[in-house]
């Protein structure tokens, strides 16, 4: 599912992320301050026309079929069909229920004097493409019965479809698809991004998304969000902004960070390197890693410039315990990827250090497994967990995952840890409750390593010099997906392996800074 934001003159928080009650109070907001909602309606439903010309051009698709439900968002999909009627199109409009809003009937009137034909369910045979336009925003009503069955045929038939502001079925917040929904070609969500476009129940059914930018008053968005949205996504401009680039004319290694990596075993030796080649591609200063003495060479070989510290090791060739080191002298040290659970003690005996910590991997059951959480809460230094759902179950058993959103932020608000919570879409919320969405995402990273390679560049970014730890997290995990959809677009979704990840990391961050330059 890819993400467009089309914006005229941007809007100051298009990349704020709002749930229902925030939506309404920005609309209220809106009319309160005398802007009339058929005037609103107007707009808005303009601009998704503009757009729906641009993506499905008239003499490709000249036959459009319009689905009217009995609020605003069927009163825009027939503003949609008149200005799409008056640009040639062949225009059918279906309204499978009988009862309407006062505007939404006017408009359906309004239509109708125009000639523009109103039809029965047989519009499916007789168009080129879709406008879902029955329930949008807002919608709480499970699809049931005739209504539910007509959606399921619409999912049926091949025609693209176009979903105003979220596809009919799909919860604005949670995702929840409610009995059956409309599987979207696209979706123009409209004005702010919702909750749902961000929830793993809802991506079957967005298709592409994109932003339609309407021009919402700032004075609104910071009436109802603050002038800091707690919950957004994450810019191009927060990512250029956040690295930490240009570095200082005169520097030296110590000033660029100094990162340990405590990771791997003999069972899982890539998952050192992997965690060490993100590490290397985030311009780290110094780095050394802790791994059992059998595998030393082997990283040697693989990472020359590193600091490589070999360690006792169990029987089963996992890490026994640190050699004599100085923990005080690392900004930042990342612990978990292979490091297998034999040693809880390891685990236990970093709780307390004085840098920022990230746990990823076996080092997140080891926490789980020992109750460790309590700990945790009263480091007064950065943590960072990096759960995937089965690790965060098990960390967290009594929160439920089913909103991914709002579990990442009762995870971070109990644990006082940054938690990054991995998924199609994924979620880092930091105990003040500030949240992070990454929606650049592709199923091609569901890979053995891509985890390791994320640890190692989270790692390598927070012990560099920056200045808000959420977002360089956020950061990483946002370079990281943007890497493994570039490998996805070059070599289709089986060629992201997670070496070859790690080794692009870089170069996919020089075109994106390249491309601003330009």
């Amino acid at each position: 599912m890819k993400l467009t934001s089309i914006s005229r003159g941007i809007s100051v928080c298009n990349h704020a992320v709002v749930n229902t009650a925030e939506m309404q109070k920005i609309e209220g907001w809106m009319f309160d301050a005398g802007i009339p909602v058929p005037a609103l309606m107007e707009k808005v439903a303009g601009r998704c026309a503009e757009r729906f010309c641009s993506d499905y051009p008239v003499d490709r698709y000249p036959k459009v079929g319009v689905l009217v439900g009995p609020g605003h968002n069927g009163g825009d999909s027939l503003v949609i069909a008149r200005e799409l009627h008056h640009r040639g199109y062949g225009v059918q409009v279906y309204r499978p229920l009988p009862k309407a809003k006062p505007l939404t009937l006017a408009h359906a009137s309004y239509a109708k004097s125009l000639g523009i034909p109103f039809v029965d369910e047989s519009i499916l045979d007789s168009c080129q493409v879709i406008i879902d336009g029955l329930f949008g925003f807002g919608q709480g009503r499970l699809l049931t019965d005739e209504l539910a069955n007509f959606c399921d045929r619409v999912n049926q038939t091949s025609l693209p479809v176009v979903s105003i502001d979220l596809p009919s079925g799909i919860a604005t917040d949670t995702g929840e698809v409610l009995g059956t929904a409309v599987q979207a070609t696209q979706t123009y969500c409209l004005g702010l991004w919702k909750r749902a476009f961000f929830q793993d129940p809802a991506l079957n059914y967005l298709g592409e998304c994109v932003l339609i930018d309407f021009d919402i008053p700032s004075a609104a968005i910071y009436t109802a969000l603050g002038e800091t949205p707690s919950l957004q996504t994450l810019t191009h401009s927060d990512v250029l902004q956040g690295l930490p680039l240009p570095r200082p004319p005169v520097t030296h290694k110590y000033q660029q960070g100094s990162l340990l990596l405590i990771c791997g075993s003999q069972r899982y030796a890539g998952s050192a390197i992997l965690t060490a080649l993100g590490a290397r591609a985030s311009g780290v200063g110094m780095l050394s890693i802790a791994v059992p003495e059998s595998l030393r060479n082997l990283l040697v070989s693989q990472l020359p410039e590193a600091l490589v510290i070999g360690c006792p090791e169990t029987e089963s060739g996992a890490i026994a315990n640190l050699p004599d080191l100085d923990l005080a002298k690392y900004q930042t040290i990342v612990c978990g990827p292979g490091l297998t659970p034999e040693n809880p003690a390891l685990v236990a005996s970093l709780l307390t250090v004085s840098g920022s910590l990230v746990l990823d991997a076996d080092a997140l059951n080891i926490v789980a497994a020992n109750n460790h959480l309590s700990d945790l809460k009263k480091r007064e230094n950065v943590t960072v967990l990096t759960p995937h759902l089965g690790e965060f179950k098990r960390l967290f058993p009594a929160i439920n995952p089913c909103d991914r959103i709002q579990a990442a932020q009762e995870a971070a608000e109990f644990s006082n840890c940054i938690v990054l919570l991995k998924g199609a879409r994924t979620a880092i919320a930091s105990p003040n409750g500030s949240t992070r969405l990454i929606a650049e995402s592709t199923p091609a990273l569901a890979r053995g390593g891509s985890g390791d390679v994320l640890a190692g560049l989270i790692g390598g970014l927070l012990c560099q010099p920056h200045q808000n730890s959420l977002t360089t997290v956020a950061i990483a995990a946002w370079w990281h997906a943007q890497t493994g959809r570039d490998l996805a677009q070059q070599r289709t979704e089986l060629g992201a392996d997670a070496q070859t990840l790690a080794h692009h990391l870089l170069l996919g961050l020089a075109r994106l800074i390249n491309a601003d330059k330009s």
